[in-house]
């Protein structure tokens, strides 16, 4: 639709990013502008109770004051079955004079409204595929460029693991710091953490990251965000990266660094600091903290305090004695 010299008269923008769908609705809502606005923009929300009849005399009706009517239908994947049957066969022969914007988060390729627009020409679907973890961080240096500060990749990876992975959130969070800045300058993870609240739960895998690269006082601050979950089922992850970092030692040893992914089964992304986290430790200390896991996991077994047990392994395996 950007750069378009002329809009379709259909639209299907579906997929779970939130901010990328919200910036499709911003652009198409600029293409009516003027005095005539309020009439030829109408927005609607799909419900159990829409009509047929109703949003088809929507899209049916002439602009007035201009060329270009515009509709838009949010949670277009849950529009009652009438509904999409009627809109289906009005993109047959829509009005040219109207464009619909259908919104969605999910819609499979197989339903017939889905089908629909996609034949009414060509990018007329827009996907909205939310970022992969892996691709988190480079997108939100993207967002932060947009509002005019720069960060570097471990304070984006804070504000993931402070926020989450909503979209939309990251860039609310990341307008609100743009404005401390006075709209320029660098975020560094100091200013995510002291201006940010933590609103998402700790993923195991940010622990396990952290207590990888020997970070003690990161480790203990998520250790303690996860108090509360399984710690036999926590250690088990702990010994799992212990191992891997081992495997990783081995392969770096025998020249095979870029083998650790094939040899542990997993894609690249998930093993990308692991060579680097395995140098971090001297030779045989990860096979000592293995049997220290193995301790603490009979600790636990017999009755221990899990907090005292796991806050002892997660320092020895981060060097603090």
């Amino acid at each position: 639709m950007a750069g378009a010299t002329r809009l379709l008269p259909a639209y299907l923008v579906v997929g779970p990013d939130e901010l990328k769908r919200k910036q499709t609705v911003t652009r198409l809502r600029a293409h009516v502008e003027g005095s005539f606005a309020d009439f030829n923009l109408e927005e609607l929300v799909a419900s159990a109770d829409m009509e047929p009849v109703g949003v088809l005399s929507s899209l049916n009706t002439l602009p007035m004051g201009g060329d270009l009517r515009v509709v838009i239908i949010e949670n277009a994947g849950k529009l009652p079955k009438p509904v999409s049957e009627a809109i289906i066969e009005y993109l047959k022969a829509p009005n040219e004079s109207c464009t619909l914007l259908l919104v969605a988060e999910t819609l499979a390729k197989s339903t017939r409204l889905y089908k629909a627009a996609a034949k009414v020409g060509p990018r007329s679907v827009i996907e909205c595929g939310a970022p992969k973890r892996r691709d988190l961080t480079p997108y939100v240096q993207k967002l932060a460029a947009a509002h005019g500060v720069g960060i570097d990749a471990d304070a984006a990876s804070e504000l993931v693991s402070r926020v989450g992975e909503s979209t939309t959130m990251l860039d609310n969070q990341l307008s609100a710091l743009s404005a401390l800045l006075g709209g320029r300058g660098q975020l560094t993870r100091a200013f995510v953490e002291q201006n940010v609240a933590r609103t998402a739960e700790v993923k195991p895998w940010e622990f396990l990251d952290r207590i990888a690269e020997r970070d003690a006082r990161r480790s203990f601050e998520l250790l303690a965000l996860l108090r509360g979950n399984s710690a036999i089922g926590l250690l088990s992850l702990v010994t799992g990266r212990i191992r891997e970092l081992i495997c990783a030692r081995a392969l770096m040893a025998r020249g095979d660094a870029r083998g650790i992914a094939a040899a542990l089964g997993k894609a690249d992304w998930q093993v990308r600091g692991h060579a680097r986290n395995a140098g971090r430790f001297a030779e045989g200390e990860l096979e000592g903290l293995l049997v220290e896991c193995a301790r603490a996991d009979r600790a636990l077994k017999t009755g221990a305090d899990a907090d005292a047990t796991m806050a002892v392994l997660v320092a020895h395996i981060c060097g603090v004695r």
